[in-house]
């Protein structure tokens, strides 16, 4: 066995968009792309979706990942935490399977147009840095932070310096640093780390720098996810008419 497994977070009670992680995108359920992506990967153990809900669980069994249990509702809120989940998974199945992965990849639902190549890459990158404590993914800005603002007092003031005087973030963007936005592509956890720091990233977070892709909390956000499937009709066929 690898000591891989993919986890796929998938909770019930999203206001913004009701039942968005089983929402039909084109002829399949959302948390059915996080599925086939991870299907494609040779590397892991187990694909699991942690879910507090009985018809998630039916529909990701339908596409072929466990579900050996139900989240418990204190732990599927809005302002419940990745650790928290994963914590559960992880004592779950050390109390049930006598099982401890080594590592966790995170694959959240909301993100479904992934390469399964990407996410082999991010493992095996993670696998050659040992001294790192998890992988994040994220994409290149278009605009450095650097040059981002707030109000205080009523007026601009630069986010990152704290100065008043905008002269300095006026300077052309290649004068300052790049930055990266976190995205929902891969991450990866070392469960070691998690079970005896009680977290999840650490101060070693290994930084993986993948295309940017959409992630989906709204309508409108589905919407568009629509139009980029529409705009690439063979994507889901590459992820869901593999011959085993």
């Amino acid at each position: 066995m690898s000591g891989i497994i993919v986890a796929i977070p998938a909770r019930s009670g999203s206001k913004a968009l009701v039942d968005k992680n089983i929402r039909p995108l084109g002829d399949h359920p959302l948390i059915a792309y996080s599925i086939a992506a991870a299907k494609l990967i040779p590397k892991f153990d187990r694909i699991l979706v942690s879910t507090d809900s009985e018809q998630y669980a039916q529909v990701s069994q339908a596409y072929g990942a466990e579900v050996p249990f139900l989240r418990p509702p204190e732990l599927s809120g809005d302002n419940n935490t990745d650790y928290e989940w994963v914590n559960h998974m992880l004592q779950w199945l050390k109390e049930h399977d006598n099982y401890q992965p080594q590592i966790v990849v995170h694959l959240r639902a909301t993100t479904p147009f992934r390469e399964p190549a990407v996410i082999e890459q991010a493992i095996s990158t993670f696998l050659d840095h040992t001294e790192a404590n998890a992988l994040r993914s994220s994409h290149l800005m278009s605009q450095s932070s650097y040059k981002t603002l707030e109000v205080e007092n009523g007026y601009y003031k630069t986010l990152c310096s704290g100065l008043y005087n905008l002269d300095q973030v006026n300077r052309a963007r290649q004068e300052f640093p790049p930055t990266y936005d976190p995205n929902g592509y891969v991450d990866i956890y070392k469960t070691s780390f998690i079970l005896a720091n009680g977290r999840l990233l650490g101060n070693k977070v290994f930084p993986f720098v993948t295309p940017q892709t959409a992630e989906v909390d709204t309508i409108e956000d589905f919407h568009y996810l629509e139009f980029l499937l529409s705009r690439n009709p063979h994507f889901a066929s590459r992820l869901f008419d593999v011959k085993k």
